[in-house]
């Protein structure tokens, strides 16, 4: 027990200072909402890709109202392997989340990539990464005047799936949604993507089921 938080600690300095590797900087540049630049993948793949789409709070970890402390962080239990099995399976492992605690002013922009670098790290350590993030900032009752709006990005709306389906050249009908809400579903199926819900237990039971 004594040694358990000096290891967290390490792990939070190496998500915090740690210098980037190519495809962790790639994951960046992906990660932020008014990118234009194109992926190598839908630039340069003949074939087109397939993904499993991830939400963030309440399925890859506990549900903690606006969280963006990497120290505040639960896994979902078989989280870390749910990814790695799609990783391993040639899906790309995208995670798709709303982040309203921006325009409500609890928290900038950098934390939520903050938290993501974060969870790269600790999946690195079980051979497994994420390869991209796409959040949504906005909501109509925010806070923040530049992020106050009714915007296509949030969940339930589509834009998110869409502008990586775009930039990955992904192949809707060969990829899922995995959520634990009614909105995360109908981003699915607003999307044209398979959503696969998580009500709780394991996640990679679900995801080995669902996901071949």
């Amino acid at each position: 027990m004594g040694n358990e938080r000096p290891a967290r600690e390490e792990q939070l300095a190496a998500a915090a200072g740690a210098p980037e590797s190519a495809s962790v900087a790639l994951r960046r540049r992906q990660a932020q909402p008014g990118s234009s630049a194109a992926s190598p993948a839908a630039a340069g793949r003949r074939c087109r890709a397939k993904a499993v789409f991830f939400d963030r709070d309440g399925t890859l970890n506990v549900d903690i109202h606006y969280l963006h402390r990497p120290e505040d962080f639960q896994w979902i239990p078989g989280a870390q392997e749910a990814i790695k099995y799609v990783n391993d399976r040639g899906y790309l492992a995208i995670l798709v989340t709303n982040q309203s605690g921006v325009a409500r002013g609890y928290y900038p922009e950098s934390d939520v990539v903050r938290v993501y670098d974060w969870m790269n790290v600790e999946l690195q350590r079980s051979g497994a990464h994420l390869d991209a993030l796409y959040y949504c900032p906005h909501h109509p009752d925010g806070s923040v005047p530049r992020y106050t709006k009714t915007c296509a990005c949030r969940k339930p709306s589509p834009g998110l799936v869409d502008r990586a389906c775009e930039e990955f050249a992904i192949d809707k009908a060969s990829s899922y949604f995995v959520g634990d809400t009614e909105s995360d579903m109908a981003c699915a199926r607003n999307a044209g993507v398979r959503g696969v819900r998580y009500e709780g237990g394991s996640l990679l039971a679900l995801v080995r089921d669902a996901v071949k």
